[in-house]
């Protein structure tokens, strides 16, 4: 059994019996026409929408699972930071929810600013970023807990392409360097070959390929 592991996952109004087994540490994306049902994949994962089947995570069944005991890092396609905290308080918000101590929130949320190179940005409020910085703000939210896995819904789609490609770098040096467990949902071939150990192909809400 993968790491994760939906088995026969249907929903009311698009899956059709999927079966997807991903690797710990494996970035795997998922690629399919608008529609297809990639974000509803990542949407049963998040435990948003209810679905027919059976999800394991860590050989744990998360069938009924609330979306807030799940562990999971989301970044969606349109970033909503809060405009009222600047970029170090938008990434420590995890931290702060989970009950950290301040020392430790000081010292993560440092180390992620480094990492992506923000640290310039650290008092900076969401209004004053561009869309990349904005974007970069939103995966260091996201993977500053060590989620169990990290969802990507389409985080590039509408960057320029130099931002882009200079975020796929960030994005795979990130995935080794923390051996993060990536679900990236594209239709953007670049993205496929950049980042991708496993390729799923999704049509009609069924799977119709996957390969390493």
């Amino acid at each position: 059994m993968g790491y994760v592991q939906l088995e026969n996952v249907e929903t009311d109004f698009c899956l059709k019996d999927v079966n997807l087994s991903i690797k710990r540490g494996e970035f795997v994306v998922i690629m399919g026409h608008s529609g297809a049902g990639k974000s509803t994949i990542l949407n049963v994962l998040a435990g948003f929408i209810e679905h027919h089947g059976k999800l394991y995570i860590d050989g744990k069944l998360f069938n009924g699972v609330p979306t807030q005991k799940r562990e999971m890092g989301y970044l969606h396609q349109d970033i909503h930071l809060f405009p009222n905290l600047n970029v170090f308080e938008n990434i420590a918000f995890g931290l702060r929810a989970k009950k950290y101590r301040k020392e430790n929130i000081h010292n993560e949320v440092n180390q992620m600013l480094q990492m992506l190179k923000i640290s310039h940005l650290a008092t900076r409020y969401p209004k004053n970023l561009s869309g990349g910085e904005r974007q970069r703000v939103g995966i260091a939210r996201a993977i500053i807990t060590k989620p169990k896995v990290l969802l990507l819904d389409e985080p590039l789609s509408s960057l320029d392409s130099k931002t882009a490609e200079e975020i796929r770098n960030e994005l795979k040096m990130l995935h080794q360097k923390l051996e993060l467990t990536i679900v990236y949902v594209t239709h953007n071939i670049m993205d496929t070959q950049m980042l991708a150990q496993k390729v799923v192909a999704i049509e009609n809400g069924r799977i119709i390929d996957s390969k390493i």
